[in-house]
């Protein structure tokens, strides 16, 4: 088996590895190398060193301010969505008429495209707001409230699933145990509810966490970065960067790999942290 494993290894694998070198690992290298040159199209790139990765934490850049909002949507919906979608799964595995239907419904907001999505929350916040003289775009702190409103919508569902899948793997000798022993509900979920369910909680987090980080469309369709660039989210300050100023497109190459490198840690600390509360069965 092993010798038939390594011979038609190369024949199985090797479209799946040839297609992530083509789609990720090439364009990430070439990304890193131009993040160090001056550049309007491949052709012409000259190096410049790390004046790219100076001027993308400059004052001009606004890449700093963008980020720090990031990160604050971020630490919001990652918090908003994963405890309703953990409170949403906990009453959808109780037994009741029509608990199917509820689940869908709570899913069916996930396969909405975010420009649609961004659009509708607009129009709908915007008719709200005009009441009191507003709109989404008047107050940075409304778009902020916005764009987690809509975060939560769109992926509560998704993570409810998988909280779902979960709740429904926990052993029910455990639970009957912990009964039996005179635990209530809320130790029982504290104790041993919580703990058998930190694998969909490593995934959820992490989902929601990559998921909210790079958010691009529904950012761009709900404010646009609107007012003066203070609701700007990191992914679409780089797009901005890249495309609508001139002479930037190194700049721009610099945020972005600045920013994987921070998603990415952020990313690896909290599968690090999750995963070492994980307990077996």
């Amino acid at each position: 088996m092993t010798r038939a494993l390594k011979k038609y290894f190369p024949i199985f694998a090797g479209p799946t590895v040839l297609a992530f070198l083509i789609a990720f690992v090439i364009p990430f290298a070439m990304g890193l190398y131009l993040s160090f040159t001056d550049f309007t199209t491949l052709t012409d790139a000259e190096f410049i060193g790390l004046q790219n990765y100076k001027d993308a934490f400059g004052d001009r850049s606004g890449f700093v301010a963008a980020l720090a909002f990031t990160a604050l949507v971020a630490a919001i919906s990652i918090v908003t969505v994963n405890v309703g979608a953990f409170a949403l799964a906990y009453l959808l595995t109780r037994r009741f008429p029509g608990r199917n239907l509820f689940r869908s419904v709570f899913f069916m907001p996930n396969l909405i495209g975010g420009i649609v999505l961004g659009y509708t929350w607009q129009v709908m916040l915007n008719a709200i707001l005009k009441n009191w003289g507003q709109t989404i775009v008047n107050d940075w702190r409304l778009g902020l409230l916005g764009l987690v409103m809509l975060v939560n919508w769109q992926m509560l569902g998704y993570m409810m699933i998988i909280y779902i899948a979960g709740l429904q793997n926990v052993p029910k000798e455990l639970l009957e145990a912990a009964e039996i022993d005179g635990a209530g509900k809320s130790r029982t979920l504290r104790s041993v509810t919580i703990p058998m369910v930190m694998p969909s909680i490593t995934i959820c987090l992490f989902l929601t966490l990559a998921n909210t980080f790079k958010m691009y469309d529904q950012n761009l369709a709900l404010t646009a970065g609107a007012p003066l660039n203070k609701t700007q989210m990191a992914a679409l300050n780089i797009v901005d960067a890249m495309y609508s100023k001139v002479g930037q497109e190194g700049v721009a190459q610099a945020q972005a790999v600045v920013f994987f490198l921070i998603v990415s840690a952020i990313a690896l600390i909290q599968l690090r942290a999750t995963r070492s509360k994980e307990v077996d069965a």
